[in-house]
């Protein structure tokens, strides 16, 4: 009995720390990576405004070509909402929700828990026919999730996504 007792208080202190630290961590995240693009910032723009384009370069559609999307509205548009179901990536929505002419597209992004977080392309020039391209994700993780935070970065899949976006837009004549 006395082992027992021990092993459901070990248990408990295995189980308690990671809350307890969960308590004094931010509950904030944000992961982007940034890239240069030898084309002039409204061609970039033109082609990063429109969510259906992110199939062809973002990490996680190409990740599960079995992946299901619907949408609603003008793609390019504030308004418009894109959604996926997949085995690979999850299921979740992505909604225009502030465009900026050849500056920035803001979305938001529902993964069906938490607060949505807001998923950006900020664009800059960065010489003559060359873009800056910031690829990125800000918000808040609920608790206990948070704790994950200290394990994922996303900016791996950021700078992966960017470099196949450098290529499909560095190719197009």
């Amino acid at each position: 009995m006395k082992i027992l007792v021990k092993i459901l208080i070990a248990l408990a202190v295995i189980i308690a720390i990671p809350l307890i630290a969960a308590l004094f961590i931010s509950k904030d995240f944000s992961a982007s990576s940034e890239i240069v693009i030898n084309k002039p910032r409204q061609e970039v723009f033109e082609y990063v405004r429109f969510v259906k384009n992110q199939d062809n370069f973002g990490v996680w559609q190409l990740a599960d070509p079995e992946m299901k999307t619907t949408s609603a509205g003008l793609d390019g548009t504030p308004g418009f909402v894109y959604r996926w179901e997949s085995k690979v990536s999850g299921n979740g929505s992505q909604e225009i929700i502030r465009i900026v002419e050849n500056e920035l597209v803001e979305t938001s992004l529902d993964f069906g828990f938490g607060e949505p977080a807001t998923g950006f392309f900020e664009l800059r020039d960065a010489g003559e026919s060359k873009t800056s391209v910031i690829w990125g994700v800000k918000g808040k993780t609920p608790y206990p999730w948070n704790l994950f935070g200290l394990f994922m970065d996303m900016s791996s899949d950021f700078d992966e996504g960017l470099a196949n976006l450098k290529t499909i837009l560095e190719n197009q004549e």
